[in-house]
């Protein structure tokens, strides 16, 4: 059975004249391309040929891939078969072997380049071994402090009135006019509640490494404000509580079960405050307890006592109902009682006004009900702080600005007026950075700030003598400082080549300059000497988290052009016709280099690891070494090959020059393009907007096809662009669920591309003679395809763009939340996760293997080697892989900091998934065959 899939003709009639009539000169006609499904009785054994004319130009005879000729008796008689002869393109065994070693190499490189971000971007900045700093303080603040999260708290919603013109919280804003102190805390992406609790307590920002434990666990230990307390007491959610207490032998906290935080309960869904009255409910309990346990009151009664509770209502209300919400909103008011109940039942109980209060929240909430990003929304959060220790309020004229130019950590000045809404511009602002509440806290109840903490005392909140101030503050700087140290220290003791921080290099002569300040009551200098150097501690830190930075970047960027350097090479050797050309001109001179150039590169590898063990690097370190070494061993093995390249560039004439240069820009352009589409998806509308006017102007003006074709192309590229003007999340409104057309559209597309490319082949002027005299001469030899061209780019350069358009048509693939599952219901109607999973990432698969099959038909309708275009997809899509190494995130909103880590991975996976893909194709591409007929006639003159 043979079906005809595609046929091209120019209708020119076949008939032709007699043989050898003196009034009918050759004239040859189109030719005509078959692309056809053959089954024999063995199971769809695959059989290809190629039908070619013969010397006699009225005969025609089939060659079969494998050299066996067939042609009528009398065509070949009395001729001597053709003898095979080796072609420079020819795959012979040794470049199969090389390519099945270049494939696993490439799996290696980029499985090993994948794990450097870890080392690059996400390594602990904690660091072990420093001593604590106590303040050195005539008496400590406070005795005990009482610290109060609201989780999910806005700033907004805690300072403006309600509808009615009533402050929701009215017990903290009398804190704020009679008692206290008040600011903005200003949180630091991920605005979550394990970064957030982190940054309160322990005063630095997340540990960029917890990425690898799905920022649940801790991966490093650190220090916090409780681990200097003398006792710690704590309740709340079983997600924030235990990360701080769970390790801690002098504490005593509880939790609430996990099912309390179930939002398929109906409790939870009707308001979730009940979360905050359980957590007062449970230390008011433990407060009457301690009157019949004499322990338990001698515990309680005892300085350096620190009390922790954390209040979920906002933050679960507001994912359930909005923070705009009237149960949000109330919830608001709940705090407010809560701290007011917590305040009257302490000072009831200790009656020695000893106590200090801290009120805040680890981040905000967006309007949409969720959070982790850097909206003000969520980085804004209310700060109130009062009792012992802590300053009374400040009033200020209406014209003063309470800005002394600090920069906080998303990077702005406190230069905007508190809206006039809240109505407190008369009483004076403090902002600060979040961790900056850690050194606060333990300086009010005398306790060495956190060792591993980076947050700046912030001195206008605290009431203290002029003395104790410097002596906190610099309390605070040698606590940073000696991070500083120890940094500098471990990295001096393993790097053979020291490169210290020079801003720093006096530090101790500074510290003996603030010293002898203090002595000399010269209170204001010592304090402006005291924050300079802490700055300079600060930024030291950050010296040494990054020490390595340039190395690693710089291995792994080298490796990442020596592995696409090798393609090149491979490309060039193997598929196209250099060498051939550069034998004929005499250009290439072989040389026995090989051995000399690997014992070289093997003492290059040996020197790189005796170096990283002796500067006790990460067994990592040396495999991104020896994988870059390697690579570049290679290149400099084919440098004869290199030279003769160039010259035979240099040569080129200036025409062919400028079309390599031009070729190799929109190739550039077109790669940056696809970066920026993995964060904008409507930039594929514009693309195929301009693809459908480029595509059907080429066919209607240059190929000069049928009118149908360019308006086919037109109209399926303008039907594609509409998709990805939708949003990728799923919307309410089932009638835009965006997949089921968008496969129909998206293969009209690739429909559309198999045809330019059929009419391109035979109506183009590059498929004249010099075509079909390389297909003549492949074909003879026992082998189907040809050279390829620099004009051949284009194959691998759009199926790159519609492999990523496969990814993003509909939705994010890089989150599956993000596609309709409604569709896997009409197979499982019982919920079962993984095999609902299972299903839809099946259906998410349509689209790759669309793109797959119509390339294979591609490369086998222009004879160009598929696994040749292979290389030259890994190598753009290398080009992409750099630039997104350097996107990488380790700040930022978890979600910022996973798109950036996917999108990376996805590119870099591509090697191994793109390879995958074409050995499943493979199953349904097997039985297509592609044959040429070029038909000749005499014109009876």
């Amino acid at each position: 059975m043979k079906k005809t899939i595609n046929e091209v003709n120019s209708g020119t009639s076949h008939s032709q004249s007699p043989a050898g009539s003196p009034h009918s000169p050759p004239r040859p006609a189109p030719a005509c391309l078959v692309v056809s499904v053959r089954q024999s009785n063995d199971a769809f054994a695959l059989r290809r040929s190629v039908v070619l004319p013969s010397k006699d130009p009225t005969q025609i005879h089939r060659l079969n891939l494998h050299g066996s000729a067939g042609a009528p008796p009398a065509a070949m008689a009395g001729r001597t078969r053709p003898q095979p002869q080796p072609q420079p393109h020819s795959p012979s065994a040794s470049t199969r072997r090389r390519e099945r070693w270049l494939v696993v190499l490439g799996v290696a490189l980029h499985a090993v380049y994948m794990l450097s971000i870890f080392d690059i971007y996400f390594k602990s900045p904690i660091v072990h071994g420093m001593d604590p700093v106590p303040p050195r303080l005539s008496a400590a603040p406070a005795k005990r402090l009482v610290l109060l999260v609201a989780d999910g708290l806005r700033a907004d919603k805690f300072f403006e009135p309600d509808e009615r013109g009533r402050y929701r919280a009215p017990f903290l804003r009398g804190v704020i006019e009679e008692k206290g102190r008040w600011g903005v805390s200003h949180a630091r992406p991920p605005t979550e509640s394990r970064p957030g609790h982190v940054s309160l307590i322990a005063g630095f920002y997340e540990d960029p490494s917890a990425v690898t434990k799905g920022w649940k666990a801790n991966p490093v230990e650190f220090d916090s404000v409780f681990n200097q307390s003398r006792h710690t007491i704590s309740f709340g959610s079983p997600d924030i509580v235990p990360i701080f207490c769970s390790s801690l032998p002098h504490s005593t906290w509880d939790t609430y079960p996990h099912e309390y935080e179930d939002f398929a309960t109906e409790t939870l869904v009707a308001d979730a405050s009940f979360l905050d009255h359980w957590s007062f409910d449970q230390f008011q309990g433990l407060l009457n307890r301690s009157f019949d346990d004499i322990k338990l009151r001698q515990l309680l009664l005892q300085d350096k006592l620190v009390i922790f509770l954390h209040l979920l209502g906002c933050d679960t209300n507001g994912h359930a109902h909005r923070p705009y919400s009237s149960i949000y909103l109330n919830n608001v008011k709940v705090v407010d009682q809560i701290a007011e109940s917590v305040y009257n039942l302490m000072e009831n109980y200790f009656k020695d006004n000893q106590t200090a209060y801290v009120f805040t929240a680890d981040h905000g909430m967006s309007d949409k009900g969720s959070h982790g990003d850097g909206h003000p929304s969520n980085t804004d959060t209310p700060l109130v702080a009062w009792g012992a220790g802590i300053r009374s309020p400040k009033f200020l004229a209406y014209t003063e600005k309470p800005d002394d130019g600090f920069r906080f950590v998303d990077d702005h000045k406190h230069d905007t007026p508190t809206p006039q809404d809240w109505a407190l511009e008369g009483f004076e602002r403090v902002d600060v950075n979040q961790a900056d509440i850690a050194p606060l806290m333990s300086t009010l109840v005398g306790l060495p700030c956190p060792m591993n903490s980076v947050g700046s005392l912030p001195t206008h909140y605290l009431k203290l003598s002029k003395a104790d101030e410097v002596e906190a503050v610099l309390a605070n700087t040698k606590q940073i400082l000696n991070q500083f140290l120890r940094k500098s220290y471990l990295k001096q003791s393993s790097s053979l080549y020291f490169k210290p921080f020079k801003p720093l290099a006096n530090y101790s002569s500074v510290l003996s300059q603030i010293e002898d300040l203090i002595s000399e009551r010269d209170y204001d200098t010592a304090m402006k000497h005291s924050e300079e150097l802490r700055r300079m501690a600060l930024a030291g830190l950050h010296y040494f988290q990054t020490y390595d930075w340039f190395m690693l970047m710089t291995t792994i960027t080298l490796g990442y052009i020596g592995w696409m350097v090798n393609l090149i090479l491979h490309v060039l050797q193997s598929y196209t016709s250099f060498p051939a050309i550069l034998l004929k001109k005499a250009l290439l001179h072989p040389k026995n280099t090989s051995m000399k150039v690997y014992i070289g590169g093997c003492v290059f590898m040996g020197l790189s690891s005796i170096i990283l063990l002796l500067e006790k690097s990460p067994l990592l370190y040396h495999a991104y070494a020896f994988m870059t070494i390697f690579l570049w061993t290679r290149i400099v093995q084919n440098f004869e090959f290199l030279k003769a390249v160039w010259r035979e560039f240099s040569n080129m004439p200036f025409k062919h020059t400028l079309n390599l240069l031009i070729c190799s820009a929109i190739a550039l352009f077109v790669l940056e393009f696809l970066v920026i589409s993995f964060f904008d998806r409507k930039i594929y509308t514009w693309c195929f907007l301009v693809l459908g006017i480029l595509g059907s102007t080429y066919v209607a003006f240059f190929i000069q096809a049928s009118p149908a074709l360019a308006i086919y192309i037109w109209l399926a590229c303008w039907f594609l662009s509409v998709f990805t003007l939708m949003p990728a999340e799923i919307p309410e409104n089932n009638n835009l669920v965006y997949e089921a057309v968008f496969y129909s559209a998206f293969s009209m597309v690739l429909i559309g591309w198999i045809f330019v490319e059929s009419a391109n082949l035979y109506c183009s002027e590059e498929s004249g003679s010099a075509r079909r005299r390389s297909l003549v001469d492949g074909s003879v030899f026992g082998y189907e395809e040809r050279h390829l061209q620099l004009s051949d780019l284009r194959i691998p350069l759009l199926f790159v763009i519609l492999f990523n358009v496969a990814f993003f048509g509909t939705g994010n693939f890089a989150s599956i939340a993000s596609f309709e599952i409604s569709s896997v219901y009409r197979f499982i109607t019982v919920f079962s996760p993984f095999l609902m999973a299972g299903l839809l990432i099946f259906k998410l698969f349509i689209p790759f293997m669309l793109v797959i099959c119509t390339f294979s038909a591609i490369t086998n309708i222009v004879r160009i080697p598929r696994l040749g275009c292979y290389f030259l997809v890994i190598l753009l899509s290398d080009v992409m892989t750099i630039h997104f190494f350097f996107l990488v995130r380790n700040t930022g909103s978890w979600m910022e900091i996973g798109n950036s880590i996917s999108h990376f991975g996805i590119v870099s996976a591509q090697v191994v998934f793109v390879l995958l893909l074409f050995a499943l194709t493979n199953i349904y591409t097997r039985d297509l065959v592609v044959s040429y007929r070029h038909l000749t006639a005499r014109k009876v003159m």
